[in-house]
């Protein structure tokens, strides 16, 4: 065997050394695969549960998993709190709620209604027993829409009104179907609607969950004062008209 052959199979030999060196450092420096985190158990969704009615956010206590009642209540808080709106209970979420204050409407001292048109939430505040209770809505998109041949944008208007005409179970009205509407101005209604998205969407209306539409059906009495406001520290520019 002569010695250039010998010096190959010594090269070769030096080569696979360090190859398998590289191979192993590789490995070593490889990301281990994030672990997922536990389920959210049954216990937990409960305590948020409670500590979500506790803070006064419309909720069904006696709902289980992650059903309508608890997204839209996560929805309420959120908005509330300036997370995202994701409607998901997560530990993160957990720990917020933990440590949350209860929301206050920007009026008390009278049994009356406000809409934050900014924060797209819902106060009820009931000034004989001191409670106020929140939920999450989807109020006017500000886009345009035809309807009996008159082309105008969705706005929900904001300003003092009054409850004045309510109908209880469906209506079936010219934009769809409205379930326990209680009209506040013109046509304009809070009613239950299956679809209430975290950011405006109606044509004008005030939808709310279907879960809580007839519990404030029954509280929202006729005469009561509604106060529609907007508490975006910007001032929205006005809406150019719809061609």
């Amino acid at each position: 065997m002569n010695r250039s052959f010998l010096r190959i199979i010594a090269i070769c030999g030096v080569l696979a050394l360090l190859l398998s060196g590289v191979l192993a450092q590789v490995k070593q420096k490889q990301v281990k695969p994030a672990v997922k985190p536990p389920a959210i158990t049954a216990q937990e969704n409960l305590t948020a549960r409670l500590q979500l009615s506790e803070l006064g956010y419309f909720i069904d206590l006696k709902a289980k998993g992650n059903d309508a009642s608890l997204k839209h209540a996560l929805y309420a808080f959120q908005k509330i709190e300036g997370r995202p709106r994701t409607g998901v209970l997560t530990r993160d979420e957990m720990a917020a709620i933990a440590v949350a204050n209860a929301p206050q409407p920007i009026e008390t001292g009278y049994t009356h209604i406000e809409i934050d048109l900014c924060k797209q939430v819902l106060f009820v505040f009931d000034a004989v027993a001191g409670t106020t209770k929140v939920m999450h809505v989807s109020t006017g998109s500000g886009e345009c829409f035809t309807e009996g041949g008159r082309t105008r944008r969705a706005i929900t208007p904001t300003g003092r009104y009054k409850i004045v005409r309510k109908i209880s179970g469906w209506r079936k009205s010219p934009l769809g179907l409205l379930y326990y509407p209680s009209y506040f101005f013109d046509g304009v209604a809070i009613h239950g609607n299956p679809a209430v998205p975290p950011k405006p969407a109606s044509h004008g209306c005030v939808r709310i969950p279907m879960f809580a539409a007839k519990e404030f059906f029954e509280f929202a009495v006729l005469e009561m004062p509604v106060y529609i406001y907007d508490s975006s520290p910007v001032p929205s520019p006005p809406p150019e008209p719809c061609s």
